[in-house]
């Protein structure tokens, strides 16, 4: 035989999805659904919902408590969610959760260099000031003063939050 195909092949194409495949589908619609819940509202009408009922369902589900009937609630979003394109619901929940990845990055970049900064005394300065050139030197070397104070006066230290207060001004106003 030249051409190695099997000839069941061409009778799966003409299948219907199995049963199995449907609930698959059902159940990611449902997650998508429940992932909507988790956003707040100023999110939310960043999403192209595509229905008002599910815009209306998705606000009613924040306010059901009870465990069974949030379940029985998500159901229906699910059902809601197979009568419109999911696409632009999810692209635009990608963007809103790499948007919160993003902050997540700079918030835990801002630490790591508040703590260099903390360890390392006038050099990290030196580098706080290359990266952000309108920062004031005085500013940060009191701040260090003062968390080094705090250190050996076994206090609270107050010192190393505002620094990273004011780093990250400096990192908004850049």
């Amino acid at each position: 035989m030249p051409d190695s195909q099997n000839p069941y092949d061409e009778m799966d194409e003409d299948l219907p999805p199995s049963k199995s495949a449907i609930k698959r589908q059902m159940t990611a619609l449902q997650k998508l659904g429940e992932s909507l819940l988790e956003l707040n509202e100023k999110q939310l009408q960043q999403i192209p919902l595509g229905s008002e009922s599910l815009q209306i369902a998705l606000t009613e589900a924040k306010r059901i408590s009870s465990n069974s009937a949030r379940k029985r609630h998500l159901q229906y979003i699910g059902k809601l969610m197979r009568e419109i394109d999911p696409e632009p619901i999810q692209t635009a929940l990608d963007r809103i959760h790499a948007a919160r990845r993003e902050d997540q990055d700079a918030f835990h970049q801002l630490e790591q260099l508040r703590d260099q900064l903390l360890e390392q005394g006038d050099q990290g300065i030196q580098a706080v000031i290359e990266q952000w050139p309108r920062a004031d030197r005085q500013q940060l070397r009191q701040f260090l003063l003062q968390h080094q104070r705090e250190l050996q006066q076994n206090k609270p230290l107050a010192a190393s939050r505002k620094l990273f207060q004011y780093l990250r001004e400096l990192q908004e106003f850049q």
